[in-house]
């Protein structure tokens, strides 16, 4: 004669294959839901980057079979090819141009629509307007009508006798010219950082107003420390746009004058498409990526000196 416990555990143990059969077959059907994803990811996304790692120890035009040359793009990058510094020198200007300006500016706007007035939501529309037209080729065009010589940008700074100025034909104005533009696509950044401002604790500004402390001095050691978080996103995200900035240099001066415009964008993008260095084009590609790279996880050893999370003690 078996006991009664002896008898339950057979049951026991098909209800927990019952359990565990379930539990798979909702594991397989999760694996379905993301199937489409992780396909969009393998053949756009893991295998470019794969085969362009390839293509970089290759001589490849396109045309004909790639052929494998080991490190000869890396070692022709560094020491035989001028242009690789100046797109990089340039770059690197254009980086420390664009960043900082596009935050500060964001930051601005963002502080200033804050404010609890009437009509706020058509301002806030309105600023936010020039990042949904982006930086597309339109864009870039009419940029180089407005800061052309005989552009409208001349044409204000006469109306009022001022000295006009070749933005786009002088060396030493054109780049930051091009930086406008991307200070003008503030918006995204604007919007992060109105959010962020949303989201600050009145108690702060209370403590800091009972302790006398002046608007520009509650901004410095409760508004900003707040916006620390958000603020290291912005950094991380424009800084990599940056560097990887391509149309405004290419489709308002194509790198000119004397190669004052010319990016790590428009060199990549040459050797590519124009000249057909499709494994130089890797290579320099490469080069990009480890640089962003760099940069990225600079931004995140250094955030522990400067970011403030709330729920840190």
């Amino acid at each position: 004669m078996y006991s009664k416990k002896e008898i339950s555990l057979p049951q026991n143990d098909i209800q927990l294959n019952v359990k565990t059969k379930k539990k798979k077959k909702y594991q397989y059907i999760g694996l379905v839901y993301i199937l489409p994803w992780l396909i969009g990811i393998s053949v756009f996304e893991l295998f470019p980057l794969l085969y362009s790692f390839y293509l970089s120890f290759t001589d490849f035009n396109i045309i004909s079979s790639p052929k494998f040359i080991g490190l000869s793009n890396y070692v022709k990058m560094f020491t035989d090819d001028p242009d690789f510094y100046t797109s990089l020198k340039v770059t690197f200007y254009y980086v420390l141009i664009a960043v900082p300006l596009k935050i500060a500016f964001a930051l601005l706007v963002a502080v200033l629509l804050n404010f609890n007035i009437k009509g706020m939501g058509i301002f806030r529309t309105a600023y936010y307007l020039p990042s949904i037209l982006g930086g597309g080729i339109a864009v870039a065009i009419l940029w180089r009508f407005m800061f052309s010589e005989d552009g409208l940008i001349n044409d204000v700074l006469g109306f009022f006798h001022l000295p006009t100025e070749n933005w786009l034909g002088n060396p030493e104005t054109s780049l930051l010219t091009i930086s406008l533009l991307t200070v003008w696509q503030f918006g995204s950044s604007m919007v992060l950082f109105l959010a962020g401002l949303k989201q600050v604790p009145s108690e702060l500004y209370e403590a800091a107003k009972v302790d006398g402390a002046s608007k520009i001095r509650t901004f410095f050691s409760v508004t900003l420390p707040m916006l620390t978080p958000i603020l290291l996103f912005n950094i991380i995200m424009q800084t990599i746009n940056a560097f990887q900035e391509f149309t405004a240099a290419f489709v308002i001066t194509n790198g000119g004058p004397l190669k004052s415009t010319y990016l790590y964008g428009v060199m990549l993008y040459e050797n590519a498409f124009t000249y057909l260095k499709m494994g130089y084009a890797s290579a320099l590609s490469w080069i990009l990526f480890i640089i962003i790279l760099i940069f990225t996880l600079i931004l995140f050893k250094t955030s522990k000196q400067w970011v403030f999370y709330q729920d840190e003690r």
